[in-house]
């Protein structure tokens, strides 16, 4: 689905001159933290600064302060030939915290999706030498060196790969493991009964995959079960929207609770529930 994008416009723009954009740029806003205050600040004539989106936590929603075909005011040089969004975050923040905020990095993936779509940009992690030498990816306003600004944002601990395999429409896994067909003998469910399989979620009784760890070797052997009775999904270790699709579809056709939840019943029958 597409992103939905708030106009904020910003006074703060110029022409492009011609140039061709060739570089989908990653910016942490380092101050705001919802992309409603940073359209405020763009909208500033006094600031002198723009971009032409910025991503918060909202999932499916993004700020747009400077249109497409106008040059934003946030990479010094490098801005004539670059499509440049401001993550809500700061630069300094731990892998854990940006772990912490999932709707922010999937929807700067949906962003680079989309501008990658509309400007023919491939969807590929570029070196700082490569941004500074006329290639044409994705890259962090840090790759951009001098010619940027001299900035370090996103920072070190920024999930770069992560982003672009969900930009690509699939997440970085280890190799999955070898099909087996269904057994009619489930594993023992993982978890204390009460807790569940489900999209990311703020209840320490959600396990996602998102962050990473035993949850997402748990959510992969449920999708690659499901998988082994012919549905079709991703064995990414995350259980997001299509994960929550395919258990609302296999529930309902089996006779169980329909909440889009792996829990130890729906759990089980992935295994001993006939196939058909």
């Amino acid at each position: 689905m597409a992103l939905k994008r708030v106009a904020i416009p910003s006074p703060n723009y110029s022409s492009r001159g011609g140039t061709k954009v060739r570089l989908i740029v990653l910016h942490t806003a380092e101050g705001a933290t919802t992309y409603q205050s940073l359209g405020n600040f763009f909208k500033n004539p006094a600031s002198q600064v723009s971009s032409h989106t910025g991503i918060d936590d909202t999932l499916g929603t993004i700020g747009e302060y400077v249109q497409r075909s106008g040059k934003a005011w946030t990479a010094a040089n490098a801005n004539p030939y670059s499509i440049q969004t401001e993550l809500c975050a700061f630069a300094n923040w731990s892998p854990s915290t940006w772990d912490q905020h999932p709707n922010m990095l999937q929807n700067c993936a949906d962003w680079i999706a989309e501008e990658a779509k509309y400007f023919g940009i491939p969807i590929v992690r570029l070196t700082a030498s490569q941004a500074q030498s006329g290639a044409t990816g994705v890259c962090q306003h840090v790759d951009l060196g001098q010619m940027g600004g001299g900035h370090w944002d996103c920072g070190t601990n920024f999930p770069m790969d992560r982003v672009l395999s969900l930009a690509k429409g699939s997440a970085p896994t280890p190799s999955p493991p070898t099909p087996t067909p269904p057994t009619g003998k489930a594993p023992p469910f993982p978890y204390p009964n009460d807790n569940y399989l489900g999209k990311p979620s703020s209840d320490p009784k959600c396990h996602s995959g998102f962050y990473g760890g035993v949850d997402q070797t748990n959510v992969r052997t449920w999708q690659q079960q499901m998988v082994n009775r012919k549905w079709k999904l991703s064995v990414d270790g995350m259980f997001g929207d299509e994960s929550t699709r395919i258990c609302k579809q296999f529930q309902q056709n089996k006779g169980l609770s329909v909440d889009g939840l792996v829990g130890p019943q729906t759990w089980n029958a992935t295994w001993t529930a006939p196939i058909g």
